[in-house]
């Protein structure tokens, strides 16, 4: 008697739960094929939007586990096994690993927005959080300057993307202004003559209609007339261009016999035996 209920036990069991199983083993089929297909479709929009690479691969990991990790509890609820205590688990072990990790949280948000918004691709040149330097990686945590003395700057992704950040490669020109200073005694329209030639003279400068070179009196100063000599290049010329334009300027004012005053003072002497002190 005993073993036959045992049987019964058993033979109920199978009836019971047989549907169950083979409807948690389609839904499991089903939707992890499923997963696949919308994981292939997110990876080539992105593959069209050009998202970064470390970026596209680790949304792409966070969706198939995300939706693998509610198929799971979905086959458990279809099988008959309380999922609410499992999910309430898996809420509070999220909620104390958010807590510990507020300073990694806040790097890896920014990383996420710096990577989707794109304020700088690797290879630009940008000043963020006192460092100047060429983009080396991106990556979800932090972000790495080659400095201009070869040094290797690691920015964390949560300053970098609260903070301002100037862009010297995103536009592909630059605009320049330069000071020169001369005498009061000097003549103007000279030294602005030999200025905005020497800048003509150079092939890499940009000449057009809107960004034709300029100079004009910026500051009549303590000392000298300054002169604001502006001009447009493109990144790869702006340097050899400004260099040349510095020591050439100085060169040819020189010659034309311009000076290029330092900061002076006039200094009086007086007799205090030739001032009278009145009572």
């Amino acid at each position: 008697m005993e073993t036959q209920k045992w049987i019964d036990q058993g033979y109920n069991l199978i009836i019971e739960y047989t549907p169950k199983l083979i409807a948690a083993i389609l839904i499991w089929i089903i939707g992890s094929w499923l997963i696949g297909v919308l994981v292939r479709i997110v990876k080539k929009t992105m593959n069209k939007a050009e998202y970064e690479e470390s970026l596209k691969k680790f949304l792409l990991n966070l969706i198939k586990w995300s939706l693998k990790i509610i198929l799971f509890i979905v086959v458990l609820g279809t099988v008959g096994i309380e999922t609410t205590t499992f999910a309430a688990v898996i809420a509070a072990a999220g909620l104390a690993i958010g807590l510990a990790l507020q300073g990694s949280l806040a790097n890896f948000a920014g990383g996420v927005l710096i990577l989707l918004l794109k304020p700088f691709r690797v290879g630009d040149w940008i000043s963020a959080q006192g460092v100047d330097g060429s983009v080396k990686e991106i990556s979800i945590f932090n972000t790495r300057l080659i400095t201009f003395g070869n040094q290797e700057a690691v920015i964390p992704n949560g300053k970098l993307s609260n903070d301002n950040i100037i862009n010297y490669s995103s536009l592909g020109i630059r605009r320049e202004n330069l000071t020169f200073g001369i005498g009061y005694d000097d003549n103007i329209k000279q030294a602005k003559d030999i200025l905005l030639d020497l800048v003509n003279e150079q092939k890499t400068v940009i000449q057009d209609e809107d960004k034709v070179p300029m100079i004009f009196v910026g500051e009549l100063g303590d000392s000298s007339v300054n002169l604001s000599l502006r001009y447009w290049a493109k990144n790869e010329d702006f340097w050899a261009i400004r260099w040349h334009v510095l020591e050439e300027g100085k060169a040819r004012l020189e010659a034309a016999g311009i000076s290029i005053p330092y900061p002076q003072r006039d200094i009086h002497h007086y007799n205090l035996d030739d001032i009278k002190v009145t009572k």
